[in-house]
């Protein structure tokens, strides 16, 4: 794969940077060494660099496909850091598939998803996390999601843990310089600097790991899986929460026999909620298979919602439910409308509510808020992905391990972690990455970008 990534650096890529379909204009972006020679052959000149200029686009037999606006970009201060040409046209789908055609007969070649903005991370134009932020920022589903990922393209996120990789290395230096100058009788550990430093550290990257949790949040959503007894209103609540009738209600106990997904937006965050089959025993093969299902959806979920009836006080008959929750879920009792209780969170934080007739419901969503830690204010957060928060994990892993053997006055072992900190720090913006993760995040962008 490292090989035909070289290969294909060397060729000049073209596609469609616009919607498909009919609009008013469209443009094909080109980037790559033969964009001079495309661009005399198409337009009968070079254009003047960074300039919009009118022009008649023809084909290598000097037949008029279009007309419009020209942007040359040469190298290296363009977007991919290789020379650009971007032609506007009229957006119509035979006029830019004549156009593109046109393109590609000139020794080009149509462009891989996401290629574009490889090259500029290859070129050195944006590190992997800014180019990460290209596709979420094209995909961003709110305006809080759109600004955080604007944020990441423009380096807040790169340029934090930039930082922290600086301090991360002056301790390094620290460090090492003790162990290969063992002779001298210098124990740098004892005057326990070294431990301030780690525990800054530390202290840096929860600040980074909890704007990377709200930007997480804002792009993923979380997945939330409603279970229970069956009858106990798990539809109801869905369709409460989503506003139409999604789930089949009925008094029928095993109505529902399969897992049904939903998806609303809670400031700004979207919001995976699944309906499960009811747990019991039974002897339907369909409900087993709904229930069956449903163990699965529990492994995937980042919140369980334990539905229960509020008529029925006695939590004993419910232990087998929690046997299949692996994780603490939160317990919400249902039909308030029925039993009379108020609606609200008692101190053991349990919640009340009625999915009959959406009383505390509302309450519901704020403690959903509270509880994944989405903040109402997102000033300074920015995007970010499953692999950044693992990464981040990893890291402060790595720190906490390196500050326990700086108690044990262990400076080789210090020395270890922290490198293993910074490594995979790097991972974040692509100092260190493979190409096979390379691939796998830009084969997820759109063609032409």
């Amino acid at each position: 794969m490292a090989d035909n990534k070289m290969i294909n650096q060397q060729d000049t890529i073209a596609a469609l940077a616009t919607p498909v379909g009919r609009g008013g204009i469209g443009v094909i972006r080109i980037s790559g060494p033969r964009v001079s020679d495309i661009a005399r052959s198409l337009l009968g000149q070079l254009p003047q660099p960074r300039y919009a200029t009118f022009s008649h686009f023809n084909d290598s037999h000097g037949e008029l496909l279009d007309q419009g606006i020209v942007l040359y970009f040469p190298a290296p201060h363009s977007f991919t850091g290789d020379d650009v040409l971007e032609l506007q046209g009229h957006g119509g789908t035979v006029v830019m598939d004549r156009l593109l055609n046109a393109v590609l007969n000139l020794e080009a070649r149509l462009a891989h998803p996401g290629e574009f903005s490889e090259r500029a991370f290859l070129n050195g134009k944006i590190d992997l996390a800014q180019a990460e932020a290209i596709a979420d920022l094209i995909d961003s589903a709110s305006t809080q999601a759109a600004r955080c990922a604007l944020r990441s393209l423009q380096g807040e996120f790169s340029d934090q843990i930039h930082t922290l990789v600086e301090q991360l290395v002056w301790l390094r230096t620290y460090i090492e310089a003790g162990i290969d100058f063992v002779d001298e009788e210098i124990d740098l550990l004892a005057d326990g600097q070294v431990t301030e430093k780690i525990e800054k550290l530390i202290q840096d990257l929860e600040t980074i790991l909890d704007k990377a949790q709200q930007g997480f949040l804002l792009k993923e959503g979380m997945r939330i899986v409603l279970v229970g007894e069956p009858n106990v209103g798990k539809s109801s609540l869905l369709n409460c929460l989503v506003g139409r009738e999604t789930a089949i209600v009925t008094p029928i106990p095993g109505t529902t026999r399969d897992v049904v997904r939903d998806q609303i937006q809670l400031d700004g965050m979207p919001l995976h909620i699944t309906d499960t089959a009811g747990l019991r025993e039974t002897d339907d093969p369909v409900e087993q298979e709904g229930i069956r299902r449903t163990k699965l959806a529990l492994q995937e979920a980042d919140v369980v919602i334990l539905l229960l009836d509020d008529r029925h006080p006695d939590d004993n008959v419910h232990a087998h439910l929690l046997a299949e929750i692996h994780k603490p879920p939160l317990v919400i009792r249902n039909k308030i409308d029925l039993s009379g209780h108020n609606a609200g969170i008692n101190t053991g934080e349990i919640l009340y509510l009625s999915a009959k007739t959406g009383e505390g419901v509302e309450i519901l969503k704020n403690y959903l808020k509270e509880k994944m830690g989405l903040h109402s204010n997102t000033e300074g957060t920015f995007m970010a992905r499953r692999r950044h928060l693992d990464a981040l994990q990893r890291a402060k892993i790595a720190f906490t391990t390196s500050l326990n053997h700086a108690s044990a006055q262990n400076s080789e072992l210090v020395a270890e972690e922290l490198r293993q900190a910074q490594q995979v720090l790097g991972e974040i913006t692509g100092e260190f990455t493979t190409d096979d993760l390379l691939g796998q995040i830009f084969s997820t962008f759109c063609i032409g970008k």
